[in-house]
């Protein structure tokens, strides 16, 4: 009988995004198994959510506890103590800066930008050093020869002294600075070693093959030699979160951008006022913001440490 027959099915091919997707999914868990044996990764990942959920948690609590004419990061202003700076109190836990508007939620709300200026300047350099890079690597030749002897250049420029003489010429804002360093980093020491990266794939019997089945230069640049650039690119970005965090810190200490609160600015209002040297009851104008820069960017050096062994197999504990 038909019914009692075993029907023999051709078997589906599975789809090539889920195979795709597969074996990320397995690249990343190998991956992630590598950063969980370094510790300092782990405690450098601790601090970013740390410092992540407390810039989330800033506008929750200006929307539900903190009245916004007190504790607003900008122009709070707390009528109800006599004089300011206070120190810290159960109604300012880190007290108040001379303008009166309250440490902490300058601190947390200064947190959001922070993060935002690194991963955008992260994200500029990155995407232009691996192009770049890339590029160079496989075409060689001439634009082999531009493209680094325009990274040497840039690799001996004096990035600080260069964002100051911008600073000082134009209306910098945050988003400037953030795009300026990426453009500074991205085509400079970065695409160097993103390039001697690429110049090891180029030659991998994938990419020949890739060739002789009649693929374009920039489908095997984009297609074939991008995702394997991306570990390398990834422990850089989290190297120019670092220096975009330090140069944003140093040209707000010395007022140099048109930004309204960050923690350079916070420090700077301290040194304005005459407080940045007044001797212990004044060290809450400088320490929290102090630590939170000096702990923000050891957080992300610490994970681009962690990050060193996943990429690279030589420094893998074996």
């Amino acid at each position: 009988m038909a019914d009692a027959m075993t029907i023999q099915r051709t078997p589906v091919a599975e789809p090539l995004w889920r195979i795709r997707l597969r074996l990320a999914g397995k690249s990343f868990a190998n991956s992630w198994q590598l950063f969980r044996e370094n510790p300092i990764g782990l405690i450098g990942l601790g601090i970013i959510v740390l410092f992540g959920l407390l810039s989330l948690a800033h506008p929750i609590l200006m929307a539900t506890v903190w009245d916004a004419r007190t504790y607003d990061p900008i122009i709070g202003y707390d009528a109800a103590i006599l004089s300011h700076p206070s120190p810290p109190s159960a109604r300012h836990l880190l007290g108040t800066d001379p303008i009166g508007r309250d440490v902490l939620s300058q601190l947390m709300y200064s947190a959001r930008w922070e993060f935002g200026l690194g991963l955008l300047a992260a994200t500029v350099s990155v995407v232009l050093s691996t192009t770049v890079g890339a590029v160079a690597a496989y075409f060689g030749g001439l634009v082999d020869t531009i493209f680094m002897r325009i990274a040497d250049v840039m690799t001996m420029l004096p990035f600080i002294a260069i964002l100051v003489v911008l600073s000082a010429l134009f209306d910098f804002q945050l988003i400037h600075l953030a795009l300026v360093y990426g453009i500074l980093v991205g085509f400079g020491g970065q695409t160097i070693v993103i390039k001697s990266q690429a110049l090891t794939i180029k030659v991998k019997p994938y990419i020949d093959a890739a060739r002789v089945a009649g693929g374009g230069d920039w489908h095997i640049i984009f297609t074939h030699m991008f995702p394997n650039l991306m570990p390398l690119a990834f422990l850089y970005m989290m190297i120019t979160v670092t220096g975009a965090v330090f140069i944003e810190a140093a040209l707000s200490f010395f007022g140099l951008l048109n930004i309204r609160m960050s923690w350079g600015i916070m420090i700077n209002t301290a040194q304005a006022s005459g407080y940045l040297l007044a001797g212990p009851g004044y060290l809450h104008l400088m320490i929290p913001a102090g630590l939170a820069i000096t702990l923000f960017c050891s957080a992300f050096y610490l994970v681009g440490r962690a990050l060193d062994e996943v990429v690279n197999p030589r420094l893998r504990r074996r």
